[in-house]
């Protein structure tokens, strides 16, 4: 299991089915769809290229957002993040306690499937809450710069959560890789 320890709870076994399948599958499909869209004339076919953009946007979004993901959790994740990203932290949020539950509200209110992030605003500097519909990325949906992401499709939590979709948001909180996180901010920032 991803997860060596019980910080997640049960949520291990269903997270490794998920990297190891779901992630391929997306990876595939936007090979795939890159190689139709290298196929396709250069001479101004613009119904087979706007085509291929949603395939495009789920399948090349997915495989972003699970890459991010996988590396954002680890199983001597979770407590509190230091340097840098814990200062951005307490100066856009207030605190810690705030960022989590301000995320975890915006997470958990998604609609259906989808993400929530915190990510970076180059243009002001700050970090911001956000959350994406479907496999949407987040950079290429709102200009944010992904630092951290929470999957909130149900096949990341429905064999251990079912339906309570709050426990797992909660849970993960635990297998936070904040050192991950805090790389991702100085990378943003360059």
């Amino acid at each position: 299991s991803i997860f060596f320890s019980n910080k997640l709870h049960k949520a291990g076994e269903v997270s490794d089915c998920q990297s190891s399948s779901k992630d391929k599958v997306h990876m595939f499909m936007s090979s795939y769809i890159e190689m139709q869209t290298l196929k396709t004339p250069r001479v101004r076919d613009v119904t087979t290229q706007v085509s291929l953009q949603l395939a495009l946007k789920f399948n090349g979004g997915g495989h972003i957002n699970h890459t991010i993901f996988w590396t954002n959790l680890s199983p001597n994740g979770g407590g509190e993040p230091q340097g840098e990203l814990l200062e951005a932290i307490k100066r856009d949020f207030g605190s810690l306690q705030k960022m989590k539950e301000k995320m975890s509200a915006a997470t958990v209110a998604v609609q259906g499937s989808g993400w929530g992030w915190l990510g970076f605003d180059k243009d002001s500097g700050r970090l911001r809450i956000a959350a994406c519909a479907n496999q949407d990325p987040l950079q290429g949906t709102t200009g944010l710069v992904p630092l951290l992401g929470i999957d909130v499709w149900e096949h990341a939590y429905y064999l251990q959560y079912k339906n309570v979709r709050p426990d797992y948001v909660k849970a993960i909180w635990n297998v936070v890789n904040w050192e991950n996180v805090s790389e991702r901010l100085q990378a943003a920032k360059k």
